[in-house]
């Protein structure tokens, strides 16, 4: 179970690098377009329905990899059980902020979907549509944050901990 798990959050990374890849050819392509005298319609939006995508499918690989900014300035101060307290509540606040999110997110996509919503633009897309990574990308991080909840509650270090060793190690 653990390893499909791994693999959603890698896979909902890759799904992030791929966006910023269609992001460069959408701009490659109004370029180029540009040169030879004629237009990409809605490039902008789908560059920015691109990036929102690679933005939200991005954040549960990253929070899984230690990538997020955290400010540790308090918990390395604490002594150590009082640091793993810290860490959960922190994990259970951000829990139920991801949950919030996803819940919001989904019911946004249902709610574009039930009223047809369209988006503006030479090229008119059901909103829906792009929506989805987002809704995907938040329900990712949700479970991301829920399995390193989870993970704490049975005693292990949460996952970026890991990776912010390493990054105290190249500091020094």
């Amino acid at each position: 179970m653990n390893s499909i798990r791994e693999c959603f959050y890698l896979s909902s990374g890759y799904g992030a690098g791929i966006c910023i890849i269609l992001i460069m050819l959408i701009i490659l392509a109004q370029i180029v377009g540009r040169m030879l005298g004629f237009i990409v319609p809605s490039a902008e939006d789908f560059s920015g329905y691109c990036l929102a995508a690679a933005t939200f499918l991005g954040l549960a690989y990253t929070f899984r990899t230690g990538g997020h900014i955290r400010v540790t300035l308090l918990i390395h101060r604490l002594p150590e059980k009082a640091a793993r307290v810290a860490e959960a509540l922190v994990l259970l606040l951000a829990l139920g902020l991801t949950s919030f999110m996803s819940f919001y997110s989904i019911h946004l996509i249902w709610e574009s979907y039930v009223f047809n919503d369209v988006s503006y633009g030479y090229i008119p897309i059901p909103l829906w549509i792009p929506q989805i990574p987002l809704g995907v990308g938040c329900v990712a991080l949700n479970i991301a944050v829920l399995d390193d909840f989870i993970g704490m509650l049975r005693g292990r270090d949460p996952s970026y901990l890991a990776h912010e060793d390493e990054l105290k190690l190249e500091e020094s």
